[in-house]
């Protein structure tokens, strides 16, 4: 009894070895290579991205045609992922579509019914249609897909983490083709997938962790005033890397610059009047910026006439930065290339302001005034714990430090407005006139007083819930 199962079994597959065609062959063959290419891709995943500093520097200065194709693949990392996972999914679907093929050649009906009754004569726990449905079953799927695991997943990769330079060599001529085969598949993979990240990121990650950590430093400072300052530097290196540049920028308006038609004494006046270190130079208007004049350089000239010519003093490297970009990216820049001042300029080109250090510097620890700043010019007035009185232009940001109220209670209200003055603009959707009240939640704006085209002066009072 127990030397009947196997001699029974090979009984039953016997057949298939006088059934095989020239055509099944070809298809075996095929199956074969594109088990290999499978193997090959998913070992390159490994391989590239495993690669070491040391590594990556030995290939950049090896300057051959296999380290520069593999450091252009290597630049755009998230291009190569996406390639590599979509070259392998087309590979395995090919897979399962031979092994169905050959399934279905080798182990028709007729032999799996076979198969399927013999054991049903050994084990007749199960009818002998069940018996050849699982067997089907085990073949195509457990079959397949341990062979795919084994061959193409599991061995490739072992491999590849031990000689990684040799897969990575080996690779880098079929992956860059099929990059480029496959750009407009992974360029939009790579899209879909930055969109979510950066979904998930603002949505969960930025908010979430920010407010549980400005919790947490309200709870572990005291109620000192120098504590109190302390809190506020350190809330404001917790959402650094969440503010742009819009939000700091000293507007278009506000900018005092210089024509470049001015004559010199002009330009020594107007130097003089604002007290500003560097000024950026412009022609007719100030979508023209061509340089920046730093005040330091005037110190030899000041003896010079009117018909000096000043131009020659400017220094033309201007930073254009957009009103979007992160102000640690551009603090990251600003170090870089070793300068203090950039031009904003907005989505059509235009210039809209200007952002210094010193405003990226008073995210993080409030208000920096030096010897030229006066007193007087104070933006806001604060008249008690729950009245203030300030310039329209005051940033929301601000705002809300000076305030003390919660950094998102304008979120839902504010659209794309950065200002006090854009905040109501942006809930009554007009200009408003003096006098004009507008509520946010318990808070009350009255808008003090207005010119044509701004608001120059708004009352902000925080209202008592208390009954």
């Amino acid at each position: 009894m127990d030397s009947e199962p196997p001699e029974l079994i090979t009984l039953s597959f016997l057949p298939l070895f006088f059934m095989i065609s020239s055509g099944d062959i070809s298809a075996i063959f095929i199956l074969i290579i594109l088990i290999i290419c499978s193997g090959l891709v998913s070992g390159s995943e490994v391989a590239y991205f495993s690669l070491g500093p040391i590594q990556i520097k030995d290939l950049e200065e090896e300057d051959s045609k296999s380290s520069r194709r593999i450091m252009a693949l290597l630049s755009d990392p998230k291009k190569l992922l996406a390639t590599i996972l979509i070259a392998n999914n087309f590979i395995n679907i090919a897979i399962v579509i031979v092994s169905d093929y050959l399934i279905g050649k080798l182990l028709g009906d007729t032999v799996l019914n076979a198969i399927g009754a013999r054991f049903y004569e050994w084990m007749p726990i199960m009818q002998a249609n069940t018996w050849s449905s699982l067997i089907n079953f085990l073949i195509t799927v457990l079959g397949v897909t341990f062979i795919l695991v084994l061959f193409g997943e599991v061995a490739p990769k072992i491999y590849a983490n031990m000689a990684n330079m040799k897969m990575v060599r080996a690779m880098s001529l079929p992956l860059t083709v099929l990059n480029n085969l496959l750009s407009p598949f992974s360029n939009i993979l790579v899209r879909w997938g930055t969109r979510i990240e950066d979904r998930v990121n603002s949505n969960y990650q930025n908010n979430s962790i920010r407010e549980d950590l400005d919790k947490a430093i309200d709870l572990t400072v005291s109620d000192s005033d120098q504590s109190g300052q302390e809190a506020e530097i350190l809330k404001g290196i917790v959402k650094f890397g969440d503010v742009r540049v819009k939000q700091i920028m000293k507007s278009r308006v506000d900018v005092v610059g210089i024509e470049s038609s001015e004559n010199f004494s002009e330009v020594l006046k107007i130097v003089r009047d604002n007290g500003y270190s560097r000024l950026p130079v412009y022609e007719e208007d100030f979508d023209k910026v061509i340089g920046i004049l730093y005040v330091k350089d005037l110190l030899g000239y000041t003896v010079e006439g009117k018909d000096f010519d000043w131009l020659k003093l400017i220094r033309d490297q201007v930073l254009y930065v957009p009103e979007s970009k992160k102000i640690d990216d551009l603090l990251r820049e600003f170090q870089l290339k070793r300068m203090h001042m950039a031009i904003v300029v907005d989505e059509y080109g235009g210039s809209c302001g200007i952002v210094t250090l010193e405003d990226i510097m008073e995210e993080v620890i409030g208000d920096i005034k030096d010897e030229f700043d006066e007193d007087e010019e104070v933006e806001y007035v604060k008249l008690d714990n729950q009245n203030f009185i300030f310039d329209g232009k005051m940033l929301l940001n601000d705002v809300l430090r000076i305030t003390g109220l919660p950094s998102d209670i304008f979120d839902e209200i504010k659209g794309d407005s950065d200002s006090l003055a854009g905040l109501i603009i942006e809930k009554i959707g007009h200009l408003p006139k003096p006098e004009t009240e507008v509520e946010i939640g318990n808070i009350k704006f009255t808008v003090i007083s207005t010119t044509a085209k701004r608001i120059e002066k708004v009352n902000l009072r925080i209202e008592s819930h208390e009954a």
